[in-house]
């Protein structure tokens, strides 16, 4: 790393942000992992196992916006204060209540959504104070926190086996707790703030075609990550018969090789290009999506095929937000809400596809067949833009370099 880098910004902050964000991805995706343990006691089918772990995922969208603006108003740092104590407050009351219905779960993911928003959280904190020339390596730093969701699938489901899975929803504060003090302690309120101008300044960008399509890429890779990160415990579980702890630690070794490896996507795209490291990476997942629907009779066949799928998603991550700034270099700030916001809304997508698919046919096959449907369509929407957006971006850098000198 730079030793710049250590004197430009604020190192403790950092560090909180990406504490806070860990903490806050694991619990977002908490249902997933316990989803064996809760479809047993409630005796839910696929459909609604599939409706449950995917409604967090898809509150954690919709709210990034809610939280955007809050941000932009109150500062990073007490809303993140703010924000994690709701969440620790929230599950503190379902442990004490601790229900036993299915429409009661869904309060308990709409709070669990309150922490899937801390995207549109920390990494403003982190971002506000580094300059241009290590915003990347900042925002990398942070957002390396969504490794949060495999520490979910690896822990949660055993425990829940030991001492049930709504005590596990109450020993989730400990952490939440134990990083809101290390919070509290290290981050610091960003001297300036850099306001995103409120949802008014949203509206032209939302009339770019580019706009949409950078969001639909996102919503395909970050969606194929989350949901996958959300589900893949009820699958490996349903479909091959795997203990809760095993197949949470198979969930989990597949979703850290997706979260670690999103630094190398937006480093590959660097080298080759954001399209054309799309084109790549799209066409992987289609052919191996396509390959997990049409079935794979045993684990050991599955396992490695999810594996590299989920590299393919994990480096998809990074390119479409090496993407970004080529295409709206003074829209950033809005263009990564708009885009966070639309991968959880991919996360939902696939995760309650999958349950939808499993309760309609009896097979998780048609949910993975849809994805790699929705992948290939990704592929030929990059293949259509892939020469207009190489040619203008000469013409947008220049526009974006007279706009920085005036």
């Amino acid at each position: 790393m730079d030793t710049g880098f250590l004197k430009a910004g604020n190192p403790r902050t950092l560090l909180a942000a990406f504490l806070y964000f860990d903490v806050s991805f694991m619990v977002w995706v908490l249902l997933g992992p316990l989803g064996i343990s809760i479809a047993h006691d409630l005796h839910l089918n696929a459909g609604q196992k599939g409706l449950l772990v995917a409604t967090p995922v898809l509150a954690g969208a919709l709210l990034r916006v809610l939280a955007g603006a809050l941000v932009d108003h109150f500062g990073p740092r007490r809303v993140a204060i703010g924000a994690q104590l709701l969440v620790i407050a929230g599950l503190s009351l379902t442990w004490l209540i601790a229900p036993h219905s299915y429409g009661a779960l869904f309060g308990v993911a709409l709070v669990l959504g309150v922490a899937g928003a801390s995207f549109a959280i920390a990494l403003p904190l982190a971002s506000a104070w580094y300059p241009p020339h290590y915003q990347g390596t900042a925002l990398g730093i942070a957002g390396a926190g969504n490794s949060g969701t495999a520490l979910a699938s690896l822990f949660a489901p055993g425990l829940a086996v030991l001492y049930g899975w709504v005590n596990v929803l109450g020993l989730a504060t400990l952490p939440l707790t134990a990083v809101l003090v290390a919070f509290v302690l290290l981050a610091s309120e960003p001297p300036q703030r850099r306001s995103s101008g409120g949802l008014v300044t949203w509206l032209p960008v939302l009339r770019s075609g580019d706009c949409w399509l950078l969001m639909f890429f996102y919503g395909v890779t970050f969606g194929g990550f989350v949901g996958l990160a959300s589900f893949l415990t009820i699958y490996f579980n349903d479909q091959y018969d795997l203990p809760p702890a095993m197949a949470g630690s198979c969930t989990a070794l597949v979703v850290f090789v997706g979260s670690f490896v999103r630094p190398l996507g937006g480093a590959m795209a660097d080298r080759i290009g954001g399209e054309r490291a799309l084109s790549i990476l799209f066409a992987l997942a289609v052919a191996i999506f396509a390959v997990i629907g049409f079935g794979l009779p045993t684990i050991w066949l599955a396992f490695p095929a999810f594996f590299q799928g989920m590299l393919v998603l994990g480096l998809g991550n990074g390119a479409v937000f090496q993407l970004v700034p080529t295409r709206f270099p003074n829209r950033v700030g809005i263009l990564t809400g708009l885009v966070g916001m639309s991968g959880g809304v991919g996360g939902f997508y696939l995760a309650s596809s999958l349950g939808a698919a499993r309760q309609a046919t009896g097979s998780y096959g048609p949910g993975f067949l849809g994805f790699a449907a929705v992948a290939l369509l990704a592929f030929a929407c990059v293949g259509v833009c892939r020469r207009r957006w190489a040619a203008e971006r000469p013409r947008i850098s220049a526009e974006a370099d007279a706009a920085a000198s005036s």
